[in-house]
C-alpha cells in the first residue's frame, strides 16, 4: 500500500474533532453563562466525545467524496454534527440499559450521580443522574441540528441534505423503541432482532450517513441506491460484530466487562440463535440468567459456552461473512469515485475486522 495513504477514517477523523472542538467551545461559554453549575454537565459530555471511531462522519464525508464531493472544509461541520446524535443516543442508550460503563469510562448518568453523591445534595443520586443524563442527550440532539444548520455549505445542499438528515433521526429513535419493546417480550425469533438492527444500525450507521454526503454533494437521488446496496448490508455486519464483541470481546478492547450484554439481557441474533438450536430446559436456564444484574462470572462462562457450542456463534460468522461479500459486491458495481470506492472497500475491513 502506499505509505501515503491514511486511513479513510484517519483521514477524516482530525477534522471531524477540529469542527466538535470549536462547536463545543463556543456552545459551552454560552451555557457556563446560565450556570456554573452546568460545568460537570459539559465535562460529561466532553468526555463522551473523546472517544469513538467516528464512523458516521467517515461515512458521510466518502460519501460526499464518493458524489464527486471536493475537499471543502465546510463538510465535515455537517459530518461532524452526527457525532452529537450519536452522543445522544449513547446517552440515551445506557440510561435505558442501565449500563455502568461506556469506552472505559462511567457511563454518563453514573458520571452525574457521583455528582449528586459527593456534593451530598438531597433526593436520590441514582435518579438525578439518570434524569440529568436524559437532559444532556436532548441538548446533544439540539446541538446537532444546530450544528448542521450552521454549515458552510450553501443552502441547497443543506436543504437536499434534509431527508438522510431527518430520516436518519427517526430511524435511530424508533429502532431503539423495538429494540426496548423486543427486551420485555422475550421473543426468541432471529426475525426481531434483525428488524432492530435494521433501523438501529445499518441505517443509522452506515446507509444514511453515506446517503447525506451524496445529498450534500447534489446526488441523493443517483446514489442513495447504490449507498443502500452497499450500507445495509455492511451496517448489519457492523452490529453483528458488535453483538458478538459484548458477549467475547476483551474488555479492554470494548471499554465494558466481559460479557455484559448478557447481564444487560440484550435479546441479540446471538441470543435468537443460541435459543433456537438448545432443548427447552437449557433454553429456560439460560433465559432465567439473560438480564441478570449480578450475573456471576461462571454463569457468564456458561453462558458464553452454549453460544458457541450451540453453534450460534458459528452462525453470525456467516453471516457477517455474507454480508461483507453483499457490501463489496454493491462497490464494485458502483458508479463513484476511485478515492472514495477504495475508501468504502478500506471500511468494510474498519468495521466488521474480528476484535476477541
Amino acid at each position: 500500500m502506499d505509505s501515503s495513504y491514511s486511513s479513510p477514517i484517519a483521514s477524516v477523523r482530525p477534522a471531524v474533532d477540529a469542527e466538535l472542538t470549536a462547536f463545543l467551545e463556543q456552545r459551552s461559554s454560552e451555557v457556563h453563562r446560565i450556570g456554573t453549575e452546568l460545568a460537570p454537565v459539559l465535562q460529561a459530555l466532553d468526555a463522551l466525545l473523546s472517544g469513538g471511531k467516528r464512523m458516521r462522519p467517515a461515512f458521510c464525508y466518502w460519501g460526499w467524496r464518493g458524489a464527486g464531493g471536493t475537499e471543502d472544509p465546510a463538510v465535515y461541520t455537517a459530518a461532524a454534527s452526527l457525532e452529537f446524535l450519536q452522543a445522544c443516543a449513547l446517552i440515551h442508550d445506557d440510561v435505558i440499559d442501565n449500563s455502568d460503563t461506556r469506552r472505559g469510562l462511567p457511563s454518563t448518568h453514573r458520571r452525574l450521580a457521583e455528582l449528586h453523591e459527593k456534593a451530598g445534595w438531597r433526593g436520590d443520586a441514582a435518579e438525578f443522574g439518570r434524569g440529568a443524563a436524559v437532559l444532556l442527550g436532548d441538548l446533544c440532539l439540539s446541538w446537532c441540528e444546530d450544528m448542521y444548520a450552521g454549515s458552510a455549505l450553501p443552502a441547497e445542499a443543506l436543504r437536499a441534505g434534509r431527508k438522510p438528515f431527518a430520516d436518519m433521526r427517526t430511524e435511530v429513535m424508533a429502532g431503539q423503541f423495538l429494540d426496548m419493546v423486543e427486551q420485555v417480550r422475550e421473543t426468541s425469533s432471529t426475525e426481531a432482532p434483525q428488524r432492530v438492527m435494521h433501523y438501529k444500525s445499518a441505517k443509522y450507521t452506515v446507509e444514511r450517513p453515506l446517503q447525506l454526503g451524496a445529498a450534500l454533494a447534489g446526488r441523493y437521488e443517483e446514489l442513495a441506491p447504490v449507498y443502500s446496496s452497499y450500507g445495509i448490508p455492511l451496517g448489519t455486519a457492523f452490529q453483528l460484530r458488535d453483538d458478538i464483541l459484548g458477549v467475547f470481546g476483551d474488555p479492554e478492547q470494548t471499554g465494558k466487562p466481559a460479557g455484559d450484554d448478557l447481564r444487560e439481557g440484550k435479546r441479540t441474533l446471538l441470543v435468537a440463535e443460541t435459543l433456537q438450536r438448545v432443548d427447552t430446559t437449557t433454553s429456560d436456564r439460560f433465559q432465567q440468567l439473560l438480564g441478570e444484574p449480578e450475573l456471576s462470572d461462571p454463569a457468564v462462562e456458561w453462558m458464553r459456552d452454549l453460544v458457541e457450542s450451540s453453534g450460534a456463534l458459528a452462525a453470525c460468522e456467516r453471516r457477517i461473512e455474507e454480508y461483507v461479500e453483499n457490501a463489496n459486491r454493491a462497490l464494485d458495481r458502483s458508479r463513484i469515485t476511485d478515492d472514495a470506492r477504495r475508501a468504502l472497500s478500506d471500511l468494510i475491513v474498519a468495521a466488521t475486522a474480528r476484535k476477541h
